[in-house]
C-alpha cells in the first residue's frame, strides 16, 4: 500500500483508549468515533531519519495512519477528531471491506475516492519535508497549485471560485423562474458581473 520506502515502515498499533485517555472527549463524539473506527495503526513514519529528505522549517516528520472502519458511510468528523487528538501531521489510509481511500486534514478534511488498496499510491515529491507535505495535501485534495501561489493561497482561491460558481448557479435558477422583467434583468446583470470576476475582467 502506498509504495513508500521500506525504511519508513513502522506498524505500531494505536489503541483508542490511549487516545481518549489523554483528552477530554464529549461522550456523543466518542460514541460516534467508536461506531466508525475499529482500529488504528501507525504504519509509516516519514522523516529525515527514515528517508533522504531534509526536514522542513515547519514539518520535521509526518505519520501514515491505517484506520480500519466499521462502516463505509462514516462520519467525517471522526477523522477530523482523530487528526486533532494526535498533534502531528498525518496522512490517513482508510479501509473498509476490501476498499481503501486516502484522507488528510489541512484546514478541512480532504478525501479521495474509494479504490482497491493496491491502487493507492502517494509520491514523496519535494526537496524538504515542508514541500513533500504540501505536495501530499495537493495529491489527496486533487489541488492544482497555480504558478506563484502557495498551497494556502490556492485553497482560498479555489474556495472563492466554488462559492462564486454556486452563487451563479443559484442566481440562474432564480432568473429562470422570475416573472418580473426588471428583477430578471437585475439577476442577469449580477450573473454577468460574477462571471466577469471569474474570468478576471
Amino acid at each position: 500500500m502506498l509504495n513508500l520506502p521500506s525504511s519508513t515502515i513502522l506498524n505500531k498499533p494505536l489503541p483508542k483508549k490511549v487516545l481518549f485517555g489523554k483528552h477530554d472527549v464529549k461522550p456523543a463524539a466518542k460514541d460516534t468515533f467508536d461506531a466508525d473506527i475499529s482500529k488504528i495503526a501507525i504504519i509509516h513514519e516519514v522523516s529525515a531519519k527514515t528517508t533522504n529528505i531534509e526536514k522542513g522549517n515547519i514539518v520535521e516528520l509526518f505519520f501514515v495512519l491505517h484506520v480500519t472502519l466499521k462502516r463505509k458511510q462514516f462520519d467525517e468528523k471522526s477523522i477530523v477528531m482523530l487528526s486533532r487528538l494526535i498533534r502531528q501531521k498525518m496522512l490517513f489510509v482508510l479501509t473498509y471491506n476490501g476498499q481503501a481511500k486516502l484522507a488528510v486534514f489541512h484546514s478541512k478534511l480532504m478525501l479521495r475516492d474509494w479504490c482497491a488498496p493496491d491502487e493507492l499510491s502517494i509520491e514523496l515529491s519535494g526537496s524538504t519535508l515542508d514541500a513533500v507535505w504540501e505536495n501530499i495535501i495537493a495529491q489527496v485534495g486533487n489541488i492544482d497549485i497555480e504558478p506563484g501561489n502557495t498551497l494556502d493561497e490556492q485553497l482560498r482561491l479555489n474556495e472563492d471560485r466554488d462559492k462564486r460558481q454556486k452563487r451563479i448557479e443559484s442566481l440562474e435558477r432564480l432568473a429562470r423562474t422570475e416573472k418580473q422583467p426588471r428583477k430578471k434583468f437585475e439577476l442577469v446583470q449580477e450573473i454577468k458581473k460574477l462571471e466577469n470576476e471569474a474570468h478576471g475582467k
